[in-house]
């Protein structure tokens, strides 16, 4: 990832003059502070600001005044009690700030995620960088027959070195086009018009501020195996960070809803049975074959299980 001179100097302006606080804060979050975590080929993630901790957790689910009245491990069994029991409240309590840089394609994916704040970078007040999401050899790979949203086998590593020099051929293709667009001795196009050319794997930027019920949501769906891999390793960061933030949460959270599967009211009946002693077939069973084979696979040690 390459960061110019002035970008580097605006993140560790804050390292260089730490605050005195009275507000809780977490010794092992405040070391990543302000720190990009590297992502992707030209993406980054780092953590601007947070409020609250897995005590705020505790004491809002007790609305209680002050902390240290309860033992750790009581304190850990509440949260683990709240995450198994899908009480989102007093998760709601805690709130981070990322500052985020991405792949257009990876953010248009990311904003359906619509409970939190969101600023983007504008690209009709200011011209995006010449930087493009180019992937790894390994990751170009062919549509999925199973899943119409994904992909499957990676492709053949001479047909992969084709789509790649296509992709950076297009996206250079289209910059060098905007920047035609926008050059006041061609034609002077305005930003807003102008950036419509540009490719879908064109970096843009965005501050990111949500809560932490919210926030465990997103990563319960994009840290899955079946998201895409590009807003996959994002996930995957925030999981990091989440484990230095709010650890208690945190392993509640990979036990009771990363690590887990839900079985629907058939799925139980079909289990009870098998338990009973009775020999059960997808054909019986009064499950959908997509349903039979979610939970065969998760019984037998599959995804989720």
């Amino acid at each position: 990832m390459a960061l110019t001179d002035d970008q580097r100097a605006e993140i560790e302006a804050p390292r260089l003059s730490p605050s005195t606080t009275l507000r809780p804060t977490v010794a092992a979050l405040e070391a990543r502070l302000f720190t990009p975590i590297d992502l992707l080929d030209h993406g980054f993630l780092r953590v601007v600001d947070y409020m609250g901790d897995d005590g705020a957790i505790v004491q809002a689910a007790r609305v209680s005044y002050g902390r240290g009245t309860r033992k750790v491990s009581e304190d850990a069994g509440l949260i683990r009690y709240l995450m198994r029991h899908r009480h989102s409240t007093p998760f709601e309590m805690c709130e981070m700030k990322f500052h985020v840089k991405l792949p257009v394609f990876v953010a248009r994916q990311w904003i359906r995620h619509r409970m939190a704040n969101v600023n983007e970078y504008s690209a009709r007040y200011s011209i995006l960088d010449r930087e493009f999401y180019i992937p790894s050899p390994e990751h170009v790979a062919v549509q999925s027959v199973s899943n119409r949203q994904g992909r499957a086998e990676a492709l053949p590593a001479g047909k992969a070195a084709e789509v790649l020099e296509l992709l950076r051929r297009d996206a250079a293709r289209c910059y060098d086009d905007y920047e035609t667009l926008l050059d006041p001795e061609r034609y002077g196009l305005a930003r807003e018009l102008a950036r419509m050319n540009l490719t879908l794997n064109t970096y843009t930027q965005w501050y990111w501020k949500i809560d932490l019920h919210n926030l465990l949501h997103f990563i319960s769906l994009r840290a899955d195996p079946h998201a895409q891999y590009e807003i996959r390793v994002y996930a995957e960061a925030m999981l990091d960070v989440l484990r230095d933030w709010v650890p208690v949460t945190a392993a509640a959270f990979e036990e009771y809803r990363l690590g887990a599967f839900t079985f629907s009211a058939g799925m139980l009946r079909v289990i009870r049975r098998q338990l009973a002693g009775e020999m059960v077939t997808a054909e019986d069973s009064g499950l959908s074959r997509r349903e039979w084979d979610e939970m065969q696979a998760v019984l037998a040690g599959g995804p989720n299980g």
